[in-house]
This record gives C-alpha cells, structure tokens and sequence, in this order.
C-alpha cells in the first residue's frame, strides 16, 4: 500500500512541475498571471451602459456629473429599476424609454467605481495565482 502511495504522490509530483513548466513558459511570452480576463464579461453589458450614459450624457451635458452624487442615491436608483424589472422583466423606463435592467447596469458599475477600493485587495486576494516554483 505505502508503494502505491509513493508511486501516487511521484506521478502527481511530476504532473505539477510539467504544469509549472507550462506556466512559465507561458508568462514568459506573455506575462499576464494575475491580470482578470476581461474577456470573460459578456460584451452585452458594456454595450447597454454605454447607451445608458449616452441617454445620461444628452440629458445632463456632462459625462463625469455622476461622480458628483453620493452613492446612496445610486443605490436607491438600482433599487427601484432592479423591482421594475422584477415585476416586468420587459419594462423600460417612463423617461428614458430605455430598459430598466440596463439602468440597473449603469447604477451598479456607478457603485463598482465609486466604492472599487474597499474590495479590490479582497478580490485580488481571493483569485490570484501564486505558484513557488523552486529554481
């Protein structure tokens, strides 16, 4: 029993310095360990914010007003397109005429950049890849 252990452990040693191996190799064309893969957010969602900040951009004159307001009323706002598009998935906006689950969009990627840094280290914590790799 202990040999087939030993055999095991010696297979899955092998198997993990292939991948480190692979891994360097890898960073050394391209050395983006770490970085998030933006490519995994659905382009749709970009698309909708922006045809929101459009809307924001035309009725307020200016692109960066929205920094300006605290974050509770973003909040609020998410809020209550978050129960609109809830009670109507289909629903758009009485103003805007624009959907309510795209405003809710533009609300929270308001509240992502205004509040990123109290959980960027988190989230970068949580989702790194750290390998020791002894030379």
């Amino acid at each position: 029993m202990k040999d087939i252990k030993e055999k095991h452990m010696c297979k899955l040693r092998e198997e993990l310095a292939e991948e480190i191996e692979e891994f360097k190799r890898d960073q050394q064309a391209k050395a983006d360990a770490g970085k998030p893969r933006l490519s995994l957010v659905p382009s749709e969602i970009i698309r909708n914010i922006a045809t929101i900040r459009e809307y924001g951009n035309r009725k307020y004159g200016n692109a960066d007003n929205w920094r300006n307001v605290e974050p509770q009323r973003y909040r609020d706002a998410a809020y209550r397109h978050l129960l609109a598009y809830i009670d109507d998935p289909g629903a758009v906006d009485d103003e805007s005429g624009l959907p309510h689950l795209w405003h809710l969009a533009c609300n929270i990627a308001f509240l992502c950049e205004m509040e990123r840094g109290k959980f960027n280290e988190r989230a970068s914590d949580m989702f790194s890849l750290e390998v020791e790799v002894e030379e």
